[in-house]
């Protein structure tokens, strides 16, 4: 499984560092060391805090509406697979973007609940990017 270090991890939440650090100071998301010392995040906490954070709202800070044109990085949250079709959620800082794709797409692209991966929307249609 991914996991995400402080700075990464503000960054897809859509926050400063120094917000995402007081979070994991406080326990709201949990943390541990790699082998050089780092804190990182585990995929899985980070999917469901980012989830919950953007139902509640942070409450300490605006997050950041700059971003690529039509490009919202972010952290999958959700597979749905069927037969055919699969359905895939985004957490992108405070927006949850939703996309339809075939099953083979996202088997192709290993997408996983918890990785980092890009929605990119042109028109009515919303594309998933694999980074």
């Amino acid at each position: 499984m991914q996991s995400y270090t402080i700075g990464q991890a503000a960054r897809l939440l859509g926050v400063s560092p120094d917000t995402a650090r007081r979070w994991a100071d406080s326990g709201r998301v949990a943390t541990h060391r790699d082998e050089g010392g780092r804190r990182l995040i585990d995929g899985r906490d980070l999917a469901v805090f980012s989830v919950e954070l953007a139902k509640g709202g942070s409450g300490e800070e605006d997050a950041s509406s700059t971003s690529v044109r039509n490009a919202f990085p972010g952290i999958v949250t959700a597979i749905k697979l069927g037969d055919v079709a699969a359905q895939v959620e985004i957490q992108a800082g405070p927006h949850r973007l939703v996309s339809l794709l075939t099953r083979e797409a996202v088997e192709e692209l290993r997408l996983e609940v918890g990785m980092e991966a890009t929605a990119r929307v042109k028109s009515t249609n919303v594309h998933i990017d694999r980074v």
